[in-house]
C-alpha cells in the first residue's frame, strides 16, 4: 500500500503563524507537524509516500523532508495543488502515484500515537475511515450509526450543526483504486469544495465502508487550541513527565 499526506491549504485559521510558513511545518513539540503523519504511515509499513502541498510556502517541504530517508521513507514524491478545493480535490492529484494500488491517506495536521498496522494489513477493497470520540464533533465529518446496528455507519455528515454522534472522522482513510472514479463524479459543495465526506458516502451507498476507532491519542493541529493540545501531549510523551509538571510553563 502507498501513502498520501495531504498538506496543502493556506492555514488561515492559524494566521499570523502561517504567514511565515506552511501550517504543516509548524512545530509540534520537537518535530515539524508533518513528521507525525509520515511516522504513522511508516510505522504501518507504508514507505512509498506522496506529499500534496500548495501555496506560497510549498517549496519549504523539500528543505525539511528532503528525500525522506531519515524518517524511514524509501520513496518520496511531491505534488503541487494550484488552488484550495477541498480534501477530495487534493487527493485527485494522486491517481498516477497510486497506480491502481490501495492507498492510505492522512491529513498533514493529524498527530496520533495509534497504530494502524493491523488495519492496513487486513485491508483489501472498499474504504475504511478511522474514528475518534471528541468533545467538538461539529468541527469534523460525523458518522451516523444505524439505530438497529450500532456497528454500521449509514451516512457521514460534514460539520453538522447538530451532530448525531460524538465521533469524528479523523482525517485518516484507506481506499481502493476506485476512489479516483468517485472523485471524478463529485460536484462542489456549498463551500465550493470537493468533499471527502461525499467520497465516503459513495462507499457507504455501496455497503463498502468499514470503520475502526483509533486506540490512543489523536488530535488535529489546525486551530490554536488543537495545536496547543498536540504540543502538550507530545511534550509529555517525549519527556515522560506528568501533565502537572508542565503547569510551570502555562
Amino acid at each position: 500500500m502507498k501513502g498520501v499526506v495531504l498538506a496543502g491549504g493556506l492555514g488561515s485559521r492559524l494566521y499570523p503563524l502561517t504567514h511565515a510558513t506552511n501550517k504543516h511545518l509548524l512545530p509540534v513539540y520537537d518535530m515539524p507537524m508533518v513528521f507525525y503523519p509520515i511516522r504513522t504511515l511508516v510505522q504501518a509499513g507504508i514507505t512509498e509516500i506522496l506529499i500534496v502541498t500548495g501555496g506560497p510556502h510549498a517549496g519549504d517541504f523539500m528543505g525539511v523532508l528532503r528525500n525522506g530517508k531519515e524518517l524511514g521513507v524509501t520513496h518520496l514524491e511531491y505534488a503541487y495543488q494550484d488552488n484550495e478545493g477541498g480534501i477530495a480535490a487534493a487527493l485527485s492529484l494522486c491517481e498516477d502515484f497510486a497506480d491502481n494500488e490501495n492507498i492510505a491517506v492522512i491529513l498533514g495536521d493529524n498527530t496520533t500515537d495509534a497504530s494502524i498496522s493491523d488495519a492496513v494489513q487486513r485491508f483489501r477493497e472498499g474504504a475504511m475511515v478511522f474514528l475518534r470520540q471528541v468533545s467538538d464533533p461539529e468541527r469534523f465529518g460525523v458518522p451516523v450509526f444505524d439505530a438497529e446496528d450500532a456497528s454500521r455507519i449509514i451516512a457521514i455528515e460534514e460539520k453538522p450543526d447538530q451532530p448525531k454522534s460524538n465521533y469524528a472522522v479523523t482525517g485518516l482513510y484507506l481506499y481502493d483504486a476506485r476512489v479516483f472514479d468517485f472523485i471524478k463524479t463529485l460536484e462542489p459543495s456549498a463551500r465550493g469544495e470537493l468533499e471527502i465526506t461525499d467520497v465516503n458516502n459513495a462507499y457507504i451507498e455501496r455497503g463498502e465502508l468499514q470503520w475502526a476507532e483509533l486506540d490512543g491519542f489523536w488530535s488535529d493541529a489546525g486551530t490554536f487550541e488543537s495545536l496547543f493540545r498536540s504540543n502538550v501531549f507530545w511534550a509529555q510523551r517525549s519527556t515522560g513527565r506528568a501533565a502537572e509538571d508542565f503547569d510551570a510553563y502555562l
